[in-house]
């Protein structure tokens, strides 16, 4: 791999800006699984302590970044009031790719460009899971910590997953 490998690229992005914001990572290389219990199976956590970053469009062309906890999924109407705005969407890869620098992994930690990250209420005083920069990679990481070192808006954006 050459250093324009966007894997390498992104996990060097990663731990540059983790810790210029002064965050402690645990990186953890994982095996890749089929679903969320089988990730949180193989890192010996909850389900919900496993949080998904969404890259969400806003309507003037900026992105946010969503934090999801797992086992739910994102309430459209409660992050559109939760922003202020009465459009939202999810981009297709390419644009999340060009908005954030990552294909996998996605987080805002490393981000090419520092897009407003929005919390859900449920990580607050958790260790979290969160991606790392490229796939096959989580980074263990205090909630609190990550809220405080982005400005993270805290609200409740989720509703659960339903099981069929």
């Amino acid at each position: 791999m050459r250093d324009t490998d966007p894997v390498i690229v992104g996990a060097e992005r990663f731990e540059a800006d983790a810790n210029a914001r002064g965050l402690d990572v645990e990186i953890v290389e994982h095996l890749e699984a089929q679903s969320l219990a089988e990730v949180a199976q193989m890192l010996g956590v909850e389900p919900g302590e496993i949080v998904k970053t969404l890259v969400v469009k806003r309507h003037d062309g900026s992105f946010l970044f969503a934090l999801i906890p797992g086992g739910r999924k994102v309430s459209w109407p409660k992050l559109r009031a939760a922003v202020g705005v009465n459009k939202l969407q999810r981009p297709d890869d390419e644009v999340a790719f060009g908005a954030t620098g990552y294909r996998s992994g996605v987080t805002p930690i490393g981000s090419t460009t520092a897009w407003p990250v929005v919390a859900d209420e449920r990580i607050v005083g958790r260790r979290i899971a969160v991606g790392a920069g490229t796939s096959g990679r989580v980074a263990f990481v205090d909630a609190d910590a990550l809220v405080a070192a982005y400005g993270a808006t805290v609200t409740d954006i989720s509703v659960e997953e339903s099981s069929h």
